[in-house]
Protein backbone atom coordinates (compact mmCIF):
# COMPACT_ATOMS: atom_id res chain seq x y z
CA UNK A 1 0.00 0.00 0.00
CA UNK A 2 1.25 3.47 -0.92
CA UNK A 3 0.71 6.39 1.43
CA UNK A 4 -0.29 9.90 0.38
CA UNK A 5 -1.24 13.04 2.21
CA UNK A 6 -3.82 13.87 -0.49
CA UNK A 7 -5.58 11.64 -3.03
CA UNK A 8 -7.65 13.42 -5.68
CA UNK A 9 -10.23 11.38 -7.58
CA UNK A 10 -10.82 13.01 -10.98
CA UNK A 11 -8.57 14.97 -13.34
CA UNK A 12 -10.60 17.60 -15.17
CA UNK A 13 -10.86 21.30 -14.32
CA UNK A 14 -11.73 20.85 -10.64
CA UNK A 15 -9.33 18.01 -9.86
CA UNK A 16 -6.38 19.66 -11.58
CA UNK A 17 -7.05 22.99 -9.85
CA UNK A 18 -7.25 21.27 -6.46
CA UNK A 19 -3.88 19.63 -7.09
CA UNK A 20 -2.12 22.83 -8.15
CA UNK A 21 -3.68 24.88 -5.33
CA UNK A 22 -2.77 22.27 -2.73
CA UNK A 23 0.82 22.29 -3.95
CA UNK A 24 1.01 26.09 -3.49
CA UNK A 25 -0.43 26.02 0.03
CA UNK A 26 1.19 22.77 1.18
CA UNK A 27 4.50 22.46 -0.69
CA UNK A 28 5.75 19.47 1.33
CA UNK A 29 2.63 17.29 1.07
CA UNK A 30 2.60 14.16 -1.06
CA UNK A 31 -0.24 14.43 -3.60
CA UNK A 32 -1.69 11.85 -6.00
CA UNK A 33 -4.28 12.41 -8.71
CA UNK A 34 -6.18 9.39 -10.08
CA UNK A 35 -8.12 9.91 -13.30
CA UNK A 36 -9.91 7.35 -15.44
CA UNK A 37 -9.00 8.81 -18.86
CA UNK A 38 -5.69 9.68 -20.44
CA UNK A 39 -7.03 12.59 -22.51
CA UNK A 40 -9.14 15.21 -20.74
CA UNK A 41 -11.05 17.60 -23.03
CA UNK A 42 -11.32 21.28 -22.15
CA UNK A 43 -15.03 21.18 -21.16
CA UNK A 44 -16.11 24.57 -22.54
CA UNK A 45 -14.24 23.92 -25.79
CA UNK A 46 -16.15 20.76 -26.70
CA UNK A 47 -18.65 22.34 -29.16
CA UNK A 48 -15.79 24.02 -31.02
CA UNK A 49 -14.01 20.78 -31.93
CA UNK A 50 -16.68 20.25 -34.60
CA UNK A 51 -16.11 23.55 -36.38
CA UNK A 52 -13.61 26.18 -35.33
CA UNK A 53 -10.97 23.87 -33.80
CA UNK A 54 -11.74 20.94 -36.07
CA UNK A 55 -10.34 18.05 -34.02
CA UNK A 56 -11.13 16.73 -30.51
CA UNK A 57 -7.41 16.04 -29.96
CA UNK A 58 -6.69 19.77 -30.31
CA UNK A 59 -8.93 20.55 -27.31
CA UNK A 60 -7.12 18.91 -24.42
CA UNK A 61 -6.10 20.07 -20.95
CA UNK A 62 -2.31 19.51 -20.64
CA UNK A 63 -2.83 17.52 -17.45
CA UNK A 64 0.41 15.55 -17.34
CA UNK A 65 2.59 18.57 -18.06
CA UNK A 66 0.91 20.62 -15.32
CA UNK A 67 1.14 17.78 -12.80
CA UNK A 68 4.81 17.19 -13.56
CA UNK A 69 5.57 20.91 -13.25
CA UNK A 70 3.87 20.95 -9.84
CA UNK A 71 5.51 17.71 -8.59
CA UNK A 72 2.20 15.86 -8.30
CA UNK A 73 1.97 12.09 -8.81
CA UNK A 74 -0.59 10.82 -11.31
CA UNK A 75 -2.06 7.57 -12.54
CA UNK A 76 -4.76 6.55 -15.00
CA UNK A 77 -7.10 4.22 -13.16
CA UNK A 78 -10.52 4.31 -11.54
CA UNK A 79 -11.25 4.46 -7.81
CA UNK A 80 -14.00 1.91 -7.23
CA UNK A 81 -14.17 1.67 -3.44
CA UNK A 82 -13.26 3.56 -0.27
CA UNK A 83 -12.62 2.29 3.22
CA UNK A 84 -13.39 5.45 5.13
CA UNK A 85 -12.51 4.00 8.51
CA UNK A 86 -8.93 3.17 7.53
CA UNK A 87 -8.73 5.88 4.82
CA UNK A 88 -7.95 3.61 1.89
CA UNK A 89 -8.86 4.15 -1.78
CA UNK A 90 -9.07 1.00 -3.93
CA UNK A 91 -8.71 1.16 -7.73
CA UNK A 92 -10.09 -0.97 -10.55
CA UNK A 93 -6.61 -2.27 -11.38
CA UNK A 94 -6.23 -3.66 -7.84
CA UNK A 95 -4.00 -1.00 -6.29
CA UNK A 96 -4.82 0.68 -3.00
CA UNK A 97 -3.71 3.95 -1.49
CA UNK A 98 -3.79 5.26 2.05
CA UNK A 99 -4.77 8.93 2.32
CA UNK A 100 -4.98 11.61 4.99
CA UNK A 101 -7.34 13.71 2.88
CA UNK A 102 -9.33 12.64 -0.17
CA UNK A 103 -11.02 14.88 -2.73
CA UNK A 104 -13.94 13.97 -4.97
CA UNK A 105 -13.66 15.82 -8.30
CA UNK A 106 -15.54 13.25 -10.34
CA UNK A 107 -17.48 15.73 -12.47
CA UNK A 108 -20.84 15.07 -14.08
CA UNK A 109 -22.66 12.87 -16.56
CA UNK A 110 -24.92 14.02 -19.43
CA UNK A 111 -28.65 13.84 -18.79
CA UNK A 112 -30.33 11.22 -20.98
CA UNK A 113 -34.05 11.25 -20.20
CA UNK A 114 -36.19 8.10 -20.59
CA UNK A 115 -37.65 9.09 -23.97
CA UNK A 116 -38.94 6.29 -26.19
CA UNK A 117 -36.31 5.39 -28.80
CA UNK A 118 -33.42 7.18 -27.10
CA UNK A 119 -31.28 4.04 -27.47
CA UNK A 120 -31.38 4.17 -31.27
CA UNK A 121 -28.04 4.61 -33.04
CA UNK A 122 -26.82 8.08 -34.01
CA UNK A 123 -28.29 9.72 -30.88
CA UNK A 124 -25.43 11.28 -28.97
CA UNK A 125 -25.23 12.83 -25.51
CA UNK A 126 -22.24 15.11 -25.01
CA UNK A 127 -19.62 13.19 -23.04
CA UNK A 128 -16.21 14.51 -21.95
CA UNK A 129 -14.44 11.74 -23.82
CA UNK A 130 -12.28 12.17 -26.93
CA UNK A 131 -13.26 8.83 -28.52
CA UNK A 132 -16.94 9.67 -28.10
CA UNK A 133 -16.40 13.15 -29.57
CA UNK A 134 -14.55 11.65 -32.54
CA UNK A 135 -17.52 9.35 -33.20
CA UNK A 136 -19.81 12.39 -33.26
CA UNK A 137 -17.46 14.11 -35.70
CA UNK A 138 -17.41 11.03 -37.98
CA UNK A 139 -21.20 10.86 -38.02
CA UNK A 140 -21.45 14.59 -38.80
CA UNK A 141 -19.64 13.89 -42.08
CA UNK A 142 -22.57 11.67 -43.13
CA UNK A 143 -25.55 13.48 -41.61
CA UNK A 144 -28.07 15.49 -43.59
CA UNK A 145 -30.67 16.31 -40.94
CA UNK A 146 -29.24 17.08 -37.49
CA UNK A 147 -31.57 17.80 -34.57
CA UNK A 148 -30.17 19.18 -31.33
CA UNK A 149 -32.43 18.62 -28.34
CA UNK A 150 -31.84 21.40 -25.85
CA UNK A 151 -31.33 25.11 -26.48
CA UNK A 152 -28.93 25.94 -23.66
CA UNK A 153 -25.29 26.87 -24.17
CA UNK A 154 -24.19 23.43 -25.40
CA UNK A 155 -27.13 23.20 -27.81
CA UNK A 156 -26.70 26.70 -29.25
CA UNK A 157 -22.93 26.41 -29.61
CA UNK A 158 -23.16 22.90 -31.08
CA UNK A 159 -25.70 24.10 -33.65
CA UNK A 160 -23.45 26.88 -34.86
CA UNK A 161 -20.29 24.77 -34.93
CA UNK A 162 -21.98 21.87 -36.74
CA UNK A 163 -23.18 24.35 -39.34
CA UNK A 164 -19.55 25.47 -39.75
CA UNK A 165 -18.51 21.81 -40.09
CA UNK A 166 -20.95 21.37 -42.99
CA UNK A 167 -22.85 24.46 -44.23
CA UNK A 168 -25.23 22.18 -46.17
CA UNK A 169 -26.43 20.20 -43.15
CA UNK A 170 -29.97 20.94 -42.00
CA UNK A 171 -29.68 21.90 -38.31
CA UNK A 172 -32.64 22.28 -35.94
CA UNK A 173 -32.77 23.10 -32.23
CA UNK A 174 -35.66 21.81 -30.12
CA UNK A 175 -36.09 23.71 -26.84
CA UNK A 176 -38.73 23.13 -24.17
CA UNK A 177 -38.58 26.72 -22.85
CA UNK A 178 -40.05 29.68 -24.71
CA UNK A 179 -36.60 30.76 -25.91
CA UNK A 180 -33.10 29.41 -26.38
CA UNK A 181 -30.92 30.35 -23.38
CA UNK A 182 -34.12 31.39 -21.61
CA UNK A 183 -32.86 30.34 -18.18
CA UNK A 184 -29.83 32.65 -18.45
CA UNK A 185 -31.03 35.78 -20.26
CA UNK A 186 -34.15 37.91 -20.24
CA UNK A 187 -36.43 37.73 -23.27
CA UNK A 188 -34.96 40.75 -25.09
CA UNK A 189 -31.49 39.21 -25.12
CA UNK A 190 -32.84 35.74 -26.02
CA UNK A 191 -34.55 37.21 -29.08
CA UNK A 192 -31.23 38.68 -30.20
CA UNK A 193 -29.56 35.24 -29.78
CA UNK A 194 -32.32 33.60 -31.82
CA UNK A 195 -32.02 36.19 -34.60
CA UNK A 196 -28.31 35.40 -34.89
CA UNK A 197 -29.05 31.66 -35.08
CA UNK A 198 -31.73 32.12 -37.72
CA UNK A 199 -29.39 34.27 -39.78
CA UNK A 200 -27.13 31.21 -40.08
CA UNK A 201 -30.00 29.05 -41.32
CA UNK A 202 -30.54 27.20 -38.05
CA UNK A 203 -34.15 26.14 -37.46
CA UNK A 204 -35.64 26.85 -34.02
CA UNK A 205 -38.55 24.97 -32.48
CA UNK A 206 -39.23 26.36 -29.01
CA UNK A 207 -41.91 25.71 -26.38
CA UNK A 208 -41.82 22.02 -27.24
CA UNK A 209 -39.69 18.98 -26.46
CA UNK A 210 -38.83 15.57 -27.87
CA UNK A 211 -41.59 13.04 -27.21
CA UNK A 212 -40.32 10.06 -29.18
CA UNK A 213 -37.44 8.98 -31.45
CA UNK A 214 -38.42 6.80 -34.39
CA UNK A 215 -36.26 4.50 -36.50
CA UNK A 216 -35.31 0.89 -37.19
CA UNK A 217 -31.68 0.68 -36.06
CA UNK A 218 -30.70 4.30 -36.62
CA UNK A 219 -32.79 7.32 -35.69
CA UNK A 220 -34.86 8.58 -38.61
CA UNK A 221 -37.40 10.94 -37.11
CA UNK A 222 -38.36 12.82 -33.94
CA UNK A 223 -41.93 13.27 -32.77
CA UNK A 224 -42.26 16.49 -30.77
CA UNK A 225 -44.56 17.09 -27.83
CA UNK A 226 -46.68 19.41 -29.96
CA UNK A 227 -47.24 16.61 -32.49
CA UNK A 228 -44.82 17.81 -35.17
CA UNK A 229 -42.49 15.35 -36.88
CA UNK A 230 -38.87 16.20 -37.72
CA UNK A 231 -36.57 14.27 -40.06
CA UNK A 232 -33.39 13.35 -38.20
CA UNK A 233 -30.56 11.04 -39.22
CA UNK A 234 -28.52 12.36 -36.28
CA UNK A 235 -29.49 13.72 -32.85
CA UNK A 236 -27.32 15.51 -30.29
CA UNK A 237 -28.62 15.75 -26.74
CA UNK A 238 -27.79 19.03 -25.01
CA UNK A 239 -29.99 18.63 -21.96
CA UNK A 240 -27.48 19.47 -19.25
CA UNK A 241 -25.71 17.25 -16.77
CA UNK A 242 -26.12 15.56 -13.41
CA UNK A 243 -23.49 15.03 -10.70
CA UNK A 244 -21.31 11.94 -10.93
CA UNK A 245 -21.81 11.01 -7.28
CA UNK A 246 -21.99 7.22 -7.67
CA UNK A 247 -18.83 6.42 -5.71
CA UNK A 248 -19.82 8.90 -2.98
CA UNK A 249 -23.19 7.16 -2.60
CA UNK A 250 -21.46 3.79 -2.48
CA UNK A 251 -19.22 5.22 0.26
CA UNK A 252 -22.26 6.36 2.30
CA UNK A 253 -21.47 10.07 2.06
CA UNK A 254 -24.37 12.48 2.43
CA UNK A 255 -26.03 13.43 -0.86
CA UNK A 256 -27.85 16.74 -1.48
CA UNK A 257 -31.16 17.67 -3.15
CA UNK A 258 -29.70 17.82 -6.68
CA UNK A 259 -27.98 14.43 -6.29
CA UNK A 260 -24.57 16.01 -5.69
CA UNK A 261 -22.22 15.29 -2.82
CA UNK A 262 -23.29 17.41 0.15
CA UNK A 263 -20.60 19.84 1.33
CA UNK A 264 -20.38 22.66 3.86
CA UNK A 265 -19.09 26.17 3.16
CA UNK A 266 -15.50 24.86 3.46
CA UNK A 267 -16.24 22.20 0.79
CA UNK A 268 -15.95 19.38 3.35
CA UNK A 269 -18.30 16.40 3.00
CA UNK A 270 -20.05 14.50 5.79
CA UNK A 271 -16.66 12.80 6.36
CA UNK A 272 -14.24 15.38 7.77
CA UNK A 273 -11.34 13.81 5.86
CA UNK A 274 -13.09 13.99 2.48
CA UNK A 275 -13.77 17.08 0.35
CA UNK A 276 -15.72 17.49 -2.90
CA UNK A 277 -15.80 20.17 -5.57
CA UNK A 278 -16.90 20.81 -9.11
CA UNK A 279 -19.87 19.28 -10.89
CA UNK A 280 -20.07 16.32 -8.49
CA UNK A 281 -20.76 18.52 -5.44
CA UNK A 282 -23.87 20.38 -4.29
CA UNK A 283 -24.16 24.15 -4.78
CA UNK A 284 -26.05 26.91 -3.04
CA UNK A 285 -27.10 30.35 -4.23
CA UNK A 286 -25.07 33.43 -3.33
CA UNK A 287 -28.30 35.40 -3.12
CA UNK A 288 -30.44 33.45 -0.68
CA UNK A 289 -28.58 30.25 0.20
CA UNK A 290 -31.11 28.03 -1.58
CA UNK A 291 -29.88 24.87 -3.38
CA UNK A 292 -28.53 25.64 -6.84
CA UNK A 293 -28.21 23.40 -9.87
CA UNK A 294 -25.66 25.58 -11.67
CA UNK A 295 -22.68 23.62 -12.98
CA UNK A 296 -19.98 25.72 -14.63
CA UNK A 297 -16.21 25.38 -15.01
CA UNK A 298 -15.80 28.77 -13.32
CA UNK A 299 -17.72 27.51 -10.28
CA UNK A 300 -15.79 24.23 -10.28
CA UNK A 301 -12.39 25.92 -10.26
CA UNK A 302 -13.48 28.42 -7.59
CA UNK A 303 -14.57 25.54 -5.36
CA UNK A 304 -11.34 23.68 -6.15
CA UNK A 305 -9.28 26.64 -4.95
CA UNK A 306 -11.22 26.54 -1.69
CA UNK A 307 -10.57 22.81 -1.30
CA UNK A 308 -6.88 23.06 -2.16
CA UNK A 309 -6.38 25.77 0.44
CA UNK A 310 -8.54 24.12 3.14
CA UNK A 311 -7.17 20.57 3.09
CA UNK A 312 -5.15 20.88 6.29
CA UNK A 313 -6.02 24.36 7.59
CA UNK A 314 -9.27 26.27 7.04
CA UNK A 315 -8.42 29.32 4.94
CA UNK A 316 -11.32 29.94 2.54
CA UNK A 317 -15.12 30.01 2.62
CA UNK A 318 -17.58 29.41 -0.22
CA UNK A 319 -20.04 32.30 -0.46
CA UNK A 320 -22.26 30.54 -3.01
CA UNK A 321 -22.87 30.52 -6.73
CA UNK A 322 -23.32 33.85 -8.47
CA UNK A 323 -23.31 32.34 -11.97
CA UNK A 324 -21.30 34.04 -14.69
CA UNK A 325 -21.92 33.07 -18.32
CA UNK A 326 -20.74 34.07 -21.76
CA UNK A 327 -21.03 32.76 -25.28
CA UNK A 328 -20.51 33.95 -28.83
CA UNK A 329 -23.17 33.48 -31.51
CA UNK A 330 -22.56 34.56 -35.10
CA UNK A 331 -19.56 36.60 -33.93
CA UNK A 332 -21.64 38.48 -31.33
CA UNK A 333 -21.02 38.13 -27.60
CA UNK A 334 -23.76 37.36 -25.08
CA UNK A 335 -22.86 37.48 -21.39
CA UNK A 336 -24.72 37.39 -18.07
CA UNK A 337 -24.09 37.15 -14.36
CA UNK A 338 -26.30 36.92 -11.29
CA UNK A 339 -30.08 37.07 -11.55
CA UNK A 340 -32.12 37.94 -14.61
CA UNK A 341 -35.04 40.32 -14.11
CA UNK A 342 -37.36 37.33 -14.46
CA UNK A 343 -35.48 35.35 -11.79
CA UNK A 344 -35.30 38.35 -9.46
CA UNK A 345 -39.08 38.69 -9.71
CA UNK A 346 -39.57 34.97 -8.96
CA UNK A 347 -37.46 35.33 -5.82
CA UNK A 348 -39.59 38.21 -4.60
CA UNK A 349 -37.23 41.10 -5.27
CA UNK A 350 -38.53 44.53 -6.19
CA UNK A 351 -35.97 45.70 -8.71
CA UNK A 352 -34.98 48.52 -11.03
CA UNK A 353 -33.15 48.08 -14.35
CA UNK A 354 -30.48 50.41 -15.70
CA UNK A 355 -29.48 50.24 -19.35
CA UNK A 356 -26.81 51.76 -21.58
CA UNK A 357 -25.64 51.22 -25.13
CA UNK A 358 -22.54 52.59 -26.83
CA UNK A 359 -19.77 51.52 -29.19
CA UNK A 360 -16.80 49.88 -27.50
CA UNK A 361 -14.24 52.30 -28.97
CA UNK A 362 -13.89 56.06 -29.11
CA UNK A 363 -14.28 57.65 -31.56
CA UNK A 364 -16.61 55.18 -33.24
CA UNK A 365 -14.43 55.02 -36.37
CA UNK A 366 -11.62 53.28 -34.46
CA UNK A 367 -10.82 49.74 -35.71
CA UNK A 368 -12.83 47.05 -33.95
CA UNK A 369 -15.68 49.37 -33.04
CA UNK A 370 -18.90 47.47 -32.24
CA UNK A 371 -22.05 48.33 -30.30
CA UNK A 372 -22.32 46.94 -26.77
CA UNK A 373 -25.54 46.93 -24.74
CA UNK A 374 -25.45 46.61 -20.95
CA UNK A 375 -28.36 45.93 -18.61
CA UNK A 376 -27.89 46.03 -14.84
CA UNK A 377 -30.51 44.85 -12.33
CA UNK A 378 -30.62 46.34 -8.83
CA UNK A 379 -32.66 45.64 -5.72
CA UNK A 380 -34.95 48.65 -5.46
CA UNK A 381 -34.78 49.51 -1.76
CA UNK A 382 -31.05 48.97 -1.16
CA UNK A 383 -29.72 49.70 -4.63
CA UNK A 384 -27.55 46.55 -4.45
CA UNK A 385 -26.75 44.93 -7.79
CA UNK A 386 -28.45 41.59 -8.46
CA UNK A 387 -27.50 40.83 -12.04
CA UNK A 388 -26.12 41.99 -15.36
CA UNK A 389 -26.57 41.12 -19.03
CA UNK A 390 -24.53 42.28 -22.01
CA UNK A 391 -24.65 41.64 -25.72
CA UNK A 392 -22.85 42.90 -28.79
CA UNK A 393 -19.09 43.51 -28.90
CA UNK A 394 -16.80 40.70 -27.75
CA UNK A 395 -15.49 42.92 -24.97
CA UNK A 396 -18.66 41.82 -23.12
CA UNK A 397 -16.82 38.56 -22.41
CA UNK A 398 -14.45 40.35 -20.03
CA UNK A 399 -16.69 43.22 -18.92
CA UNK A 400 -19.18 40.74 -17.46
CA UNK A 401 -16.47 39.62 -15.03
CA UNK A 402 -16.35 43.12 -13.57
CA UNK A 403 -20.12 42.95 -13.07
CA UNK A 404 -19.72 39.58 -11.33
CA UNK A 405 -17.20 41.16 -8.97
CA UNK A 406 -19.68 43.98 -8.26
CA UNK A 407 -22.28 41.38 -7.29
CA UNK A 408 -19.91 39.43 -5.05
CA UNK A 409 -19.09 42.66 -3.19
CA UNK A 410 -22.76 43.71 -3.07
CA UNK A 411 -22.04 47.07 -4.65
CA UNK A 412 -24.84 49.59 -5.12
CA UNK A 413 -25.91 51.44 -8.24
CA UNK A 414 -24.49 54.66 -6.74
CA UNK A 415 -21.11 53.03 -6.10
CA UNK A 416 -20.92 51.57 -9.62
CA UNK A 417 -21.93 54.91 -11.15
CA UNK A 418 -18.97 56.49 -9.33
CA UNK A 419 -16.31 53.83 -9.91
CA UNK A 420 -13.22 54.81 -11.90
CA UNK A 421 -12.58 52.76 -15.02
CA UNK A 422 -9.53 52.71 -17.29
CA UNK A 423 -10.50 53.75 -20.81
CA UNK A 424 -8.57 54.00 -24.06
CA UNK A 425 -9.72 54.79 -27.64
CA UNK A 426 -8.44 51.46 -29.02
CA UNK A 427 -9.74 49.35 -26.13
CA UNK A 428 -12.95 50.67 -24.55
CA UNK A 429 -15.94 52.92 -24.86
CA UNK A 430 -15.48 56.60 -24.09
CA UNK A 431 -15.36 57.51 -20.38
CA UNK A 432 -18.42 59.64 -21.14
CA UNK A 433 -20.31 56.65 -22.58
CA UNK A 434 -18.81 53.81 -20.51
CA UNK A 435 -21.65 51.31 -20.40
CA UNK A 436 -21.30 49.91 -16.86
CA UNK A 437 -21.21 53.39 -15.33
CA UNK A 438 -24.03 54.76 -17.46
CA UNK A 439 -26.29 51.76 -16.87
CA UNK A 440 -25.81 52.19 -13.12
CA UNK A 441 -26.50 55.92 -13.41
CA UNK A 442 -29.66 55.14 -15.38
CA UNK A 443 -30.85 52.92 -12.52
CA UNK A 444 -30.02 55.60 -9.93
CA UNK A 445 -32.10 58.19 -11.82
CA UNK A 446 -35.02 55.80 -12.38
CA UNK A 447 -35.04 54.79 -8.73
CA UNK A 448 -34.95 58.38 -7.49
CA UNK A 449 -37.90 59.34 -9.69
CA UNK A 450 -39.99 56.49 -8.28
CA UNK A 451 -39.55 57.56 -4.66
Amino acid sequence: MKNYDVVIVGGSAAGLTVAMTARKFYPKKKILMIRDKENIPIPCGIPYVFGTVGDPMQNLIPVDKLLETNNIDSMIDKVVKLNREFKIAFTKSGEDFNYKKLVFATGSKPITPPIEGIDLDNIYPIQKDTAHLESIENQLDKAKDLVIVGGGFIGVEMAEECKKHDPDINVSIVELENHCLGTVYDTDVCLDVEDELKEQGINLLTSTGADKFIGDKNVEEIVLQDGKHLKADMVILGLGSRPNSDLAKKSDLEIGPFDGIAVNKYMRTSDESIFACGDCSEKFSFFDGSPSNLRLASIATMEARIVGANLFTTKRINSGTVGCFSTCVNNKAFAATGLTAQEASKRGYRYVVGEAKAVNRHPGLMPGSKPLSVKLIFEKASGIILGAQMHGAKSAGELINAASAFISKRMTAEEIAMFQAATHPALTASPIAYQLVNAAEDAVIKNSRNR
